[in-house]
């Protein structure tokens, strides 16, 4: 719905055509194809770009801050407490007895 209207907006930003049914030449022409492409270069960064690399910046703080005893949630749904962390190998146990190792990676989210 939000690209929609993007789209619209940019679409009426367009200079009409020219009259007579002529090509427009010269700078005018460029500059009517270019300013719109920079607002929508724009709005992609601001909308999809940013947001993408700020979630993956938390993700990545939130796995480098793994410590024994944490209580997480891998990306497959499997619920564990950290019981050892060694460079990019997590070891979780699952149940009594039960331990998996998995990678960082694989930690979707600390529960509190």
């Amino acid at each position: 719905m939000m690209h929609e209207l993007i789209i619209d907006w940019v679409i009426s930003m367009a200079p009409p055509p020219p009259q007579g049914g002529g090509q427009p030449q010269g700078p005018g022409m460029l500059l009517s194809f270019v300013v719109p492409m920079v607002f929508v270069g724009l709005i992609f960064y601001f909308v999809l770009i940013k947001p993408q690399k700020k979630q993956h910046q938390e993700v990545q703080k939130m796995r480098d801050s793994l410590d024994e005893g944490a209580n997480v949630v891998t990306t497959g749904g499997i619920h564990g407490t950290v019981k050892k962390v060694k460079d990019d190998i997590v070891t979780l146990q699952i149940a009594d007895n039960v331990r998996i190792k998995i990678n960082r990676s694989s930690i979707g989210k600390i529960k509190e």
